[in-house]
């Protein structure tokens, strides 16, 4: 029985599982809250080009010795205002010109990677490596998703108007472009801080997941967020203290948590809904 306690305990108990979990519920909870925003405004492709555009970003900024983060953060805002840029001048619709620039951008990233011979693996850029977080990336993904969470919590009133009808957000005085630029330098920053904990690819189930099913829960913006503050940091411990169990990679288990998660929430909107609507029909007699 002690052998079995003790055996529940040790990820809590060793240093990595201990950095794991702290840089991955750092970074959960902003990335949380920026999803239920990304998910009201239709943005959830946004988060998924900002993500995959950040590679070229990456690989630059260590061709010129400068720090991975920063050259994400460009790249990351390169792909979003290119984006704004031909939706404004041309007919195109924004999902397409999404499509084009990220995988545009995706596609120059690895070929850049290849003809660098980088010795960082580019497992650890796509997928992350939070059992390998030393405490300077530590510091930075705090500092980062500090920053992140006091913009999004101090603007939260003015993004959800901004989210839901620009036009009146811009009549009752709010400065738009300011909201609109401002959120989309958040996403940036927020996926070059989840870089090294999940990775380019996986940081997009943890930028729609909890607010599409916090979404499907809830009907009260403000529940809505820390619903998915909720969902988010209990598929990050549960993700990786379940990992280490099976020996699998935690990233891509808090992933399928996630998606479990969203199914469930799902199923029950569907059942709440048929139940409702037997319940509102009206009896027929003979």
């Amino acid at each position: 029985m002690s052998e079995t306690i003790e055996l529940l305990l040790l990820p809590f108990q060793l240093p990595f599982m201990q950095s794991a979990f702290a840089v991955t519920l750092m970074i959960a909870v902003p990335m949380a809250l920026l999803s239920c925003f990304l998910v009201l405004k239709g943005w959830s492709l946004m988060g998924d080009a900002v993500s995959h555009a950040v590679l070229p970003g990456v690989v630059v900024a260590y061709m010129l010795g400068l720090p991975l983060a920063v050259g994400a953060f460009v790249a990351g805002m390169i792909c979003a205002l290119a984006t704004g840029y031909v939706k404004e001048n041309s007919r195109i619709k924004e999902d397409t010109v999404l499509g084009i620039v990220f995988s545009g951008m995706f596609g120059l990233g690895l070929v850049l990677y290849v003809k660098v011979q980088a010795d960082v693996h580019l497992d650890h850029i796509l997928f992350g490596d939070m059992l390998g977080i030393l405490p300077l990336d530590l510091l930075e993904t705090g500092l980062i998703a500090l920053a992140a969470t006091a913009f999004l919590i101090v603007l939260r009133k003015d993004l959800l108007a901004h989210a839901f009808d620009p036009q009146h957000a811009r009549a009752i005085g709010l400065p738009v472009r300011l909201l609109h630029y401002g959120q989309l330098a958040v996403l940036s920053l927020t996926v070059v801080g989840a870089l090294k904990a999940v990775g380019i690819i996986l940081s997009v189930a943890m930028l729609v997941a909890p607010g599409s099913i916090a979404f499907l829960i809830t009907r009260r913006f403000q529940t809505m967020l820390l619903t998915a503050v909720g969902v988010a940091v209990t598929a990050t411990v549960a993700g990786i203290y379940l990992s280490f169990l099976i020996d699998s990679a935690p990233a891509p288990t808090i992933v399928l948590l996630m998606t479990g998660m969203f199914v469930l929430a799902f199923l029950r909107t569907v059942v709440k809904s048929r139940r409702t609507s037997d319940t509102s029909a009206p009896a027929t007699g003979s």
